[in-house]
């Protein structure tokens, strides 16, 4: 059974996930990373500018790479922040059954759950991350995706006021007792 770790951009999924790879040992997988490897080694942002920022496209990368990740087992996931939406055809998110049913299918879903508005600003001036939405600022996309969150989550984890190393040995906890 996989541990799958889910949540917002900046709420901390990739340095949770390999404290607790530590503590389980288990190995870590990134759904964004498998997908820039798909991709040559191009960045997620080169991979949705390249596409002229239609997430259509990226969302469906994101399912053949989750398809991939199930086949795994006793590994953690860590997922991009949008793992838990596609698009509809007026491009706008709704919840991802596929890929959330798929993910569950192997996996405990956790939701490393944060405040919206503390998490939009710590990544608001990353270079490094595509722009979600051309209309709809950062902090409108989380507070738009937490109902999809909410769905998905197996278990939930609050992140304020924690260190990271304390969210990972909640999570094994947590994780421990379901064995």
């Amino acid at each position: 059974m996989n541990i799958v770790l889910i949540g917002m951009r900046g709420a901390g999924k990739s340095n949770v996930s390999r404290r607790l790879s530590v503590l389980t040992k288990r190995p870590v997988l990134s759904s964004d990373q498998l997908i820039e490897y798909d991709n040559g080694g191009r960045s997620i942002q080169q991979i949705v500018a390249d596409a002229n920022n239609d997430w259509h496209a990226f969302r469906d990368m994101e399912y053949e790479v989750v398809k991939k990740i199930t086949c795994l087992d006793n590994l953690i996931v860590d997922c991009g922040g949008g793992i838990i939406v596609d698009l509809d055809d007026e491009g706008n998110e709704i919840y991802s059954r596929r890929k959330v049913d798929l993910l569950r299918r192997n996996g405990t879903i956790v939701w490393l759950k944060g405040d919206i508005a503390r998490l939009a600003a710590k990544v608001k001036d990353d270079a490094s991350r595509p722009t979600l939405d051309a209309v709809r600022s950062a902090e409108e996309v989380m507070q738009r995706r937490l109902p999809f969150y909410e769905q998905a989550a197996d278990i939930v984890i609050n992140i304020e006021g924690k260190t990271r190393e304390k969210l990972a040995a909640k999570i094994a906890k947590k994780i421990a007792k379901l064995a």
